[in-house]
């Protein structure tokens, strides 16, 4: 309605009319004004709003992130649920009461009452020593055949055997090769035996000392310094030079076994791939580069065979070293969710891509650090579910390929549309650009390659096998500052493969240090780290000229 057009359909005095006309057009004026204002005002407070609710995404993540760094920096490492409290004094309070009892034993010894004494307590967690372990008897015959009561002779009736566990620290001691050497009156001639071959040609090391260094340095992370400091107790002088010296040759001798190790590894059709930083020292400069061991580790569902981990050396991240690495190898491989290696997954060469398998304990370290963060009950839920899943393959682990398809094809895949289907819908309430979302959205983007596992039986459900592999270094990261790359990296591969195996990396090392000099290269297979059924097997299973 027109209020001016109806102003003039009244019969009113004109001056009256305009009058009024006048007010009627200031208030639509006013109106038309308020209104622009209050629009005005409604654009400010959605930007406010969205200022706000940017602020709060931002404390969220920095919260979340706050957190994160304090749990990694102050504490417990795992991730398991609930977590449990840690006594940092547990290992001084054992000690200390360890100690008062001996002395509380001592002072009932020593004073005797007339009370009746209370039966010791029987140490809890004692286990019995293990029967491999050589046996050093100590006969403790009384001082006299004789009764000392009634004179007459003792007769055996039993024994009482109490083991105690001893060890000797590290021993040093001089091996002599002697060579007598012989001449002939008649020719002249001067006969001696040669001299036995070594690893390293006219070092004074023998291979029970190299192994000992290598095994304190990469598999005990002790770093060389101390290794000179143990000799020097024994008045032993081994000068870190010479110990640096000894690491890089028996590298180089070992380094043809580290690359059998590779050969048989890339046989296999799943492989688990990780990487982490090491320190080395940039000569020159006086100061330390960053580099990269890269972990490449067999897959334990698969076929029978042996556990193999193979490190790389790279001075760099670029996924291009995961590809010269992997040359022409294709099939499924287990990585985290870095994009060095989303190559490997959409290259189109000869060998065609290979078939990403995503982490589910990356999926689920997101939820994780989100409950532990702000006890978020929807990260909560998705631990839930996730420990389903890892229910699941717990109960799988023993069982066979075949067996394992099936039960993953019954309980798994079930849980697994579900958690899907759970993830898509709250994905849709979830504020986007906060840790929820961004724990989501890492789910959700990695989806297909998640999954993937639970089609067949012999795939992996998560990268923990070579995580646990290069857990270890971390601890040995400064012991490797001047190890010398691909050297160190050729170590820690026999090494670590012999423990994945259940062999001792000591005896292992020297018993190859030993026949590595003169042994053919035709055999070579039979020097690894492996168990003698799981050398047999690999020699039945490669064709008669196997190159490599």
């Amino acid at each position: 309605m027109n209020p001016l057009a109806e102003l003039d359909s009244l019969d009113i005095d004109p001056a009256a009319k305009s009058q009024v006309a006048g007010m009627i057009r200031a208030l639509l004026e006013q109106t038309v004004h308020d209104a622009e204002l209050l629009h005005l005002k409604d654009a400010q407070i959605q930007a406010k709003d969205a200022a706000i609710q940017a602020k709060d995404l931002k404390i969220e993540a920095l919260t979340h992130e706050l957190a994160h760094i304090r749990r990694i920096r102050f504490g417990a490492k795992s991730e398991t649920l609930p977590p449990l409290q840690r006594d940092v004094f547990e290992e001084t309070l054992d000690t200390d009461l360890a100690a008062i009892e001996a002395e509380a034993e001592q002072l009932q010894d020593g004073q005797p009452c007339g009370t009746v004494a209370k039966p010791k307590r029987p140490r809890a967690g004692r286990q019995p020593l293990p029967d491999h372990l050589p046996r050093v008897d100590h006969l403790h015959e009384p001082a006299s055949c004789t009764c000392g009561h009634c004179g007459k002779n003792l007769v055996k009736i039993g024994e009482d055997v109490t083991e105690q566990l001893d060890v000797e620290p590290a021993k040093f001691f001089v091996r002599r090769h002697i060579r007598p050497q012989y001449a002939c009156r008649a020719c002249e001639t001067v006969t001696a035996a040669p001299i036995p071959p070594a690893v390293i040609d006219g070092g004074m090391a023998a291979v029970g000392l190299l192994a000992w260094v290598m095994v304190s340095k990469y598999q005990d992370h002790l770093p060389l310094y101390r290794l000179e400091q143990i000799a020097a107790r024994d008045k032993v002088i081994l000068s870190r030079s010479t110990l640096a010296d000894w690491v890089g040759r028996v590298g180089v001798a070992l380094q043809p076994l580290a690359e059998r190790l590779k050969w048989h590894l890339l046989q296999g059709g799943t492989l688990h791939a990780d990487e982490t930083p090491v320190a080395q020292l940039d000569p020159g400069s006086g100061k330390t580069r960053k580099a990269y061991l890269w972990a490449y580790r067999s897959n334990d569902l698969a076929e029978a065979g042996p556990r193999l981990i193979v490190f790389d050396y790279q001075k760099g991240r670029s996924g291009e070293h995961a590809r010269q690495f992997l040359g022409v190898w294709k099939g499924h491989l287990m990585v985290d969710g870095y994009a060095g290696y989303k190559a490997l997954f959409t290259d189109t060469g000869n060998s065609g891509p290979c078939t990403e398998l995503a982490c589910f304990a990356h999926a689920r370290r997101k939820f994780f650090d989100l409950h532990q963060a702000n006890q978020s009950p929807m990260a909560w839920e998705a631990l839930q579910r996730i420990s389903v899943l890892y229910a699941i393959e717990a109960e799988g682990k023993a069982l066979g390929i075949e067996v394992r398809q099936q039960l993953r094809a019954a309980k798994s895949q079930p849980q697994l549309r579900a958690f899907h289907d759970w993830l898509l819908k709250t994905r849709t309430v979830t504020a986007p650009g906060g840790a929820s979302a961004k724990a989501l959205d890492y789910t959700l983007k990695r989806w297909p390659a998640l999954v993937r596992y639970a089609e067949t039986g012999h795939l992996p459900i998560d990268n923990n096998p070579v995580e646990n592999c290069i857990r270890p270094i971390a601890l040995g990261k400064k012991n490797w500052l001047f190890a010398g790359s691909e050297r160190a990296a050729a170590i820690q591969t026999l090494l670590g493969t012999a423990k994945l195996n259940g062999l001792n990396p000591a005896a292992w090392l020297k018993e190859t240090l030993e026949k590595l000099p003169v042994w053919p290269n035709s055999r070579i297979d039979e020097l690894l780290p492996l168990t003698p059924e799981q050398i047999t097997a690999i020699k039945q299973t490669l064709p008669e000229k196997a190159t490599w």
